[in-house]
Formats: C-alpha cells, structure tokens, sequence
C-alpha cells in the first residue's frame, strides 16, 4: 500500500522576537525573498555536483575540479541565505523537499555527458541564479535592508566569476571549431 501524499506545505511567514530594527512587515518580507533565494542556491548547488559526477570526455579533470570549486562556494552562498533569514527572525526553508518545491532555475538535464554540454548547462543555471540576486538586491534596498543586500551583492559578484569561469571553457571551444 502506497502512503498518500499530501498537500506541500505552505512557506512559514512566522517570525522569531528579535531586537533586529527592521520593523516587521520588511522582515517578513525579505525572509520570503531570501529563501527563495536559497531554494534557488540549494538547486544551483545540486547542480555543480551532478555535472562534477557526471562530466566525461578530454576536460574531465579540468571541469571535475571547476565544478566542485563552484559548488563550494555555493554551498557558503546556502549558509549566508539561510543565516540572514534566522537572522530576521524568520524560518530557514532548506530541505531538498523545500527546495524543490520552490526553486525558479530550469531543471538540470539528466542525460548530459560532455564538458560542453554541462558547461553550457551550468552556465545557464549560473547565469539566471546571478540575475535573480541582482534583481533581490534592489528589493533589499526598497525594504531598508542593507545588510541583506550587501549579501546578495557578494553571492551576485562571486556568481558572476563563477561563470566567467565556466564561460571561458566554452568561448575556447567555439574559436576552435
């Protein structure tokens, strides 16, 4: 017998006491924001780690290492979102499950093998993920929030490197074809 499935639950709009100033409309307010921004790091980061596992052909151990790089910076991406959203006094929403259920970034192609084919993939997941925290650190500055700004600005920066790297392995191989 099979368990039943129930409904998602629903994202938690509680928010934890704290002396924090931000009154508590915008507190609410930017924990939204920033988990959905973690769900979307939460994914970006699973998604170094399938083209770290699965990348072949004659970049593998260039793009092994390039990739779990990046994901290790990711991972200290996941940790800066979740800790401002406890910080504001709201629930870090960082399960896989969480994740999954809210991320933004297109799926991650299960049926790729070559460093092309994941340095494209990556860089297309870097890319959105580095647009939508450009976009989230207006919005941090719209609700009074320099501080989370200034971390969305740091994780949009090191997001932006990340592809560049990833980029050049991909305009290397467009000049020698």
């Amino acid at each position: 017998m099979s368990p039943t499935k129930t409904a998602p639950p629903q994202a938690s709009k509680r928010l934890f006491p704290t002396k924090n100033d931000l009154p508590g409309q915008a507190r609410t307010q930017v924990a939204e924001v920033l988990n959905q921004r973690l769900a979307d790091c939460l994914d970006l980061q699973s998604q170094c780690k399938q083209a770290h596992w699965n990348v072949k052909g004659p970049s593998f151990i260039a793009l092994h290492k390039l990739f779990d790089e990046i994901n290790e910076d990711v991972e200290d991406y996941v940790d800066l979102l979740a800790e401002r959203v406890v910080q504001v006094g709201g629930v870090a929403e960082g399960t896989i499950r969480m994740a999954a259920r809210r991320s933004s970034l297109e799926d991650y192609p299960a049926d790729i093998a070559t460093g092309h084919e994941h340095v494209d993939a990556l860089s297309n997941a870097l890319a959105a993920f580095g647009k939508l925290a450009r976009a989230d650190i207006e919005k941090m500055d719209e609700l009074g929030d320099a501080a989370s700004a200034d971390i969305l600005t740091e994780i949009a920066r090191g997001t932006d490197k990340w592809l560049w790297f990833v980029e050049a392995h991909e305009q290397v191989d467009e000049v020698t074809r």
